[in-house]
């Protein structure tokens, strides 16, 4: 029996090797341009988020935002940034058409650049 459709996370800190550990997540439904929020998590010592963000029933095909906030992050590693940082929070909006499926959207994350795709 396959898994319920599910909506899923990772963040790799690439400039430091490692996952990014502590990193707060929220996550929006986009609707009319409105976001609505869904729930907020933070990373684990794995980079990841403990749990699906969404599942199941309650994830819907339509258009959902992750707004990661890399700058608190960063900032707590120690790295070396400016006043004011050149990432702060990124936000990543996407779209689901087949709610049945898995979607996972991770994030790679340094502190003067990030890059996404769909996982598995």
């Amino acid at each position: 029996m396959s898994k319920p459709g599910r909506l899923t996370t990772h963040v790799l800190d690439t400039a430091l090797g490692k996952p990014a550990a502590g990193l707060r997540i929220d996550l929006y439904w986009i609707e009319n341009e409105e976001r609505q929020h869904i729930t907020t998590v933070t990373t684990n010592g794995d980079g990841r988020v403990d749990g699906a963000l969404v599942e199941g029933v309650g994830f819907m095909a339509g258009v959902y935002e992750l707004v990661f906030h890399a700058g608190d992050y960063l900032q707590g590693t120690g790295a070396d940034l400016p006043d004011p940082a050149f990432l702060d929070r990124i936000p990543l909006r996407f779209g689901v058409a087949d709610p049945s499926s898995h979607y996972h959207v991770p994030l790679l994350l340094s502190p003067y650049g990030y890059s996404t795709y769909r996982g598995s």
